[in-house]
């Protein structure tokens, strides 16, 4: 084990004064300018920084949304005959399609989480671009259906590095006040791709329909990817990976990027602290899930991983066309209605960010979240119980909305913020990336079992995952613990005490 001493910087008077902030505050101790307009000017410099390294991380989650998204509207085409310019896909084939990037998504956020313990979160968004943009290519170039279900898995390796790698660099980059806006940020973009996705099936179909349309859908995620990959090269590494890595001076130098003079300080101090006291029981590593504190913490994290994607939101957002064809709607009024659903999530996750995050616990707003998402899958599978009609589709479309609003709002804003949050940063990346993978497995179970049980049961679907849903609200009734209003290094010292 290496000495902490040796990678501890200067001492603190001059850490808290460098050259970058050092001009202004000497200026107000002249007189030359009031204290109070500087501290405001240096939290407006605060501020545009926190939003820039937002605004292009959370690109990661505008590619992880569009690429999930996408394939609902691509569906219908890719199931016409091949000289229609589909692949004459069957419920199986879609099965196929759809969960071959959710199978990449598994095993890009264990890899994923790995790596970005070993080598950075920044230098993981950056790979994870670069995939991105190989798959989508290869997606939308695919001459056959394996082909296409081998870029949809490379390209699931691209979403399920950035779902284990950006919530937590948005986490560990961000002040404890505004940690969980910050993160649910990520949230936001997930469902803004989504529902760019949507609105981009929806046009391509109805505005300049051709045989091969589906292929343009599938493109259109090159572009944020290439602004993904050049707008990372220009944000900070994770003040906690820095300092994990015996970085110190640049630790401190992020730290004075991104945090007011008089925070700076203590944060760091406190990284340190909690550094220091993991190295006394050694480097992180898979041997560290051994230790029943960690543990049991990653058991608890995987279980929310896991749950939260049996709610079935994915197959409703993966599979609303088909679900709403399987009503009696046409193939395009289906698309366009399926705008909704992309529209009723991003402002959900608005609401939820803005009105609840803040205002209640992250385990209160698990528990209203879960509860009703098990009222709209109920009423949803007796509306299917209806003859069938107009009213009836639009009564399935009104439902799933519902689901969707419970769903976004109080479990999708919440979800991700806590598995950045409940790890221990000797094991974050191992712990998240094990976490993510979960869900992702989850993911799986959702997107293969779904077309085949509406084209099965139909709406009896509703109900199977209302039962699951009744089993996941126990779960974390029963083992979820408050992350609320703590920094990263107290959670870890409140867990430690509590499940050791």
């Amino acid at each position: 084990m290496r000495a902490s001493s040796a990678w501890r910087p200067s001492p603190p008077a001059t850490r808290t004064r460098p050259s970058t902030t050092s001009s202004p505050r000497s200026r107000g101790r002249t007189g030359h300018e009031q204290p109070g307009r500087v501290r405001r000017r240096r939290a407006a410099q605060v501020d545009r920084r926190l939003f820039t390294i937002r605004s292009i991380a959370t690109l990661g989650g505008l590619l992880f949304g569009y690429d999930t998204g996408v394939i609902s509207g691509a569906l219908p085409f890719l199931k016409e005959p091949r000289e229609a310019g589909g692949f004459g896909l069957s419920a199986f084939d879609e099965s196929l399609v759809t969960t071959g990037l959710t199978v990449g998504a598994a095993f890009g956020a264990l890899i994923g989480g790995r790596l970005s313990d070993r080598f950075g979160r920044r230098r993981s968004i950056m790979t994870v671009a670069v995939i991105f943009l190989i798959g989508a290519l290869g997606c939308a170039l695919a001459p056959d259906r394996e082909v296409l279900i081998v870029f949809r898995f490379v390209l699931g390796l691209a979403v399920g590095g950035a779902s284990a790698t950006v919530p937590v660099y948005l986490s560990e980059m961000s002040p404890v006040k505004i940690r969980g806006t910050m993160v649910s940020r990520n949230e936001l973009m997930i469902v803004t791709g989504q529902l760019l996705a949507y609105t981009c099936n929806a046009i391509i179909a109805t505005v300049w329909p051709q045989a091969r349309m589906w292929r343009w859908m599938l493109a259109v995620a090159t572009l944020p990817a290439i602004g993904l990959w050049i707008g990372i090269h220009l944000l900070p590494e994770s003040p906690r990976w820095l300092a994990n890595r015996n970085r110190g001076q640049e630790m401190w130098a992020v730290l004075n990027e991104v945090r007011m003079a008089d925070e700076v300080e203590d944060e760091g101090q406190d990284i340190i602290r909690r550094v220091e006291e993991e190295r006394a029981v050694g480097r992180g590593g898979w041997a560290d899930l051994r230790i029943r504190w960690i543990r049991r913490i990653t058991l608890i994290g995987i279980g929310l991983a896991f749950f939260s994607q049996l709610t079935g939101v994915n197959g409703i957002m993966y599979y609303a066309p088909t679900i709403l064809i399987s009503t009696g709607l046409g193939t395009r009024a289906s698309l366009v209605a399926t705008i909704a659903n992309g529209v009723v999530s991003v402002v959900s996750v608005y609401i939820g960010i803005t009105f609840f995050l803040n205002r209640l616990l992250r385990r209160r707003m698990i528990l209203t979240g879960q509860s009703g998402c098990v009222g709209s899958l109920i009423v949803l599978g007796l509306v299917f119980l209806l003859p069938e009609s107009t009213a009836r589709s639009y009564l399935v479309l009104l439902f799933m909305l519902s689901f969707l609003f419970f769903m976004q709002c109080f479990i999708g804003v919440t979800f991700w913020l806590m598995l950045s949050e409940i790890f221990p940063m000797r094991v974050r990346g191992i712990a998240n990336g094990i976490a993510v993978f979960c869900n992702w497995t989850g993911n799986v179970i959702v997107a293969f079992a779904f077309p085949n049980l509406i084209e099965a049961v139909q709406g009896t679907v509703f109900f199977i995952f209302a039962a699951v849903n009744i089993c996941s609200l126990l779960f974390y009734w029963r083992f979820l613990p408050e992350t609320f209003g703590h920094s990263l290094e107290s959670l870890e010292r409140r867990f430690e005490k509590r499940y050791s």
